[in-house]
């Protein structure tokens, strides 16, 4: 039975400096829709992207700090509650505990 393909993230766009003159209209287009970075003598150097994706990349860092802010946060009080013995020991005391917060 024959293996699906592997899904490789998409390698980044990388053009010299150099380009800019040589392929614009190739780094332009390429630019509309994701960052593409420049290097100059061979060392990375700018990136250029459209402004729509320069926010949707703002917004996508944003996200991604909050997330993980939000993970740390949930684990330091899931840790608080371990010391403090705030926590229960299996599914039906877990379930009863539920039950028991819902109604009050």
């Amino acid at each position: 039975m024959p293996q699906p393909a592997k899904k490789y993230p998409r390698t980044t766009p990388i053009y010299s400096f150099a380009a800019l003159k040589s392929r614009q209209r190739e780094v332009k287009d390429r630019a509309e829709y994701e960052v593409v970075h420049l290097t100059e003598n061979g060392n990375a150097a700018y990136v250029l992207c459209s402004e729509e994706v320069f926010a949707q990349e703002k917004e996508k860092a944003v996200a991604e700090a909050l997330f993980e802010q939000e993970l740390k946060d949930a684990v330091l009080q899931g840790r608080e509650d371990i010391a403090a013995g705030r926590y229960t020991v299996g599914a039906g005391a877990a379930i009863a505990r539920m039950r028991e917060i819902w109604s009050e």
